[in-house]
């Protein structure tokens, strides 16, 4: 270009030229996108200035971003239970398409995702297990995440599940709140005449059979804060028992906006350590304060969403799908060392816990 035309326009001209190599490097990152994902430090993010369109990016050195080593994806929000002290509610019916939500978890696995954790409302209510089932298969077959697991009440999990998926899960959490199937009735976890505690035996055995941790996931309220489980979780015997004190959450299970009402299951801190202290002798006690639980967990909603707690109520950040990963966990109110803290990183493959089935 002649020295007299920048001369004349020096600004307008270095602003062409700069667009013109921005439209290159687009089409250079589409043509070299296969080969940059698979390098450390890059990334695929939507680009702001045009949403359809992604472009390549480079991790600045320092970046402060929170690494989604553990993510739980509550992918629906439909139960067919009604556990009073319920957080996160059937607010909506929406579940993402299977082929989006397995963009989403590359997405998790390329920002530095391990261990993913499926929940709901009820992961097996969907199309009878069998989405579930795919996302499970797709991030151990696929992805290769060393941790796959489900949070579930059991009601509708069947054998048939096991022998199609079994291999492909390290953890079954089954939801139990108590031995007393009265107490359950009262919580809001009975369905006729299934009993909740019987079939917690069974899907223990099934545990055993196709060699699936089994961990027991129990919400310690005013319904069962004075019960006795010792006897019941140690012959059971689950790698893990988790002890969660009944938590509020404005508009899911409090304030005008919310489908439940929880305030009546609400304990104490002092309760909550009187029940831990009951059974300190369970060696697979893991107990989980409203402080730890509040800020420890990377929450997926159903539009792959990160929510933040902080505040008392769900926030969501923008989803993955839309800004990437980064951009959306810098909203998620994380706190990465109350992850560690609280014992959030531990042996979660079955393939490491060398367990007799």
């Amino acid at each position: 270009m002649p020295f007299e035309v920048l001369g004349r326009r020096p600004v307008a001209v270095a602003r062409a030229m700069l667009a013109a190599l921005r439209v290159q490097l687009g089409a250079l990152c589409w043509s070299l996108a296969p080969f940059l994902l698979s390098l450390p430090g890059w990334r695929w993010v939507s680009a702001p200035s045009a949403p359809a369109g992604p472009r390549c990016e480079e991790k600045e050195e320092g970046d402060t971003s929170p690494t989604p080593t553990s993510v739980n994806y509550h992918f629906t929000r439909q139960c067919n239970y009604k556990c009073g002290f319920c957080f996160h509610t059937a607010k909506t019916s929406f579940v993402l398409p299977l082929e989006e939500a397995k963009r989403g978890l590359l997405m998790l696995k390329e920002a530095g995702m391990e261990k993913i954790n499926f929940s709901g409302g009820e992961p097996f209510l969907q199309d009878r297990g069998e989405f579930v089932g795919k996302l499970v298969q797709f991030c151990k077959q696929e992805l290769k995440l060393p941790s796959v697991s489900i949070v579930s009440n059991g009601s509708l999990v069947r054998e048939r599940w096991f022998k199609k998926y079994g291999e492909y899960l390290d953890i079954l959490a089954i939801s139990c709140d108590s031995f007393d199937e009265d107490v359950n009735v009262l919580i809001g976890r009975g369905q006729g005449k299934k009993n909740h505690v019987e079939n917690l035996h069974k899907l223990r055995q099934w545990c055993r059979e196709y060699a699936v941790a089994f961990k027991i996931n129990s919400v310690i309220n005013r319904f069962n804060v004075e019960e006795d489980m010792n006897e019941q979780i140690k012959a059971l015997n689950p790698v893990r028992w988790k002890v969660f004190q009944c938590l509020l959450i404005e508009g899911e299970n409090t304030g005008e906006e919310a489908l439940r009402e929880a305030e009546k299951f609400v304990i104490s801190d002092e309760e909550f350590e009187q029940f831990l202290n009951r059974h300190e002798g369970v060696s697979c006690l893991v107990p989980e304060s409203n402080q730890k639980m509040r800020d420890s967990y990377l929450i997926l909603d159903e539009y792959m969403r990160f929510l933040n707690c902080r505040n008392g109520r769900k926030e969501p950040s923008k989803s993955i799908l839309d800004v990437g990963v980064e951009a959306a966990i810098k909203r998620s109110g994380f706190d990465e060392v109350m992850f560690l803290k609280r014992g959030g990183k531990y042996v979660w493959s079955k393939a490491d816990m060398r367990l007799d089935w």
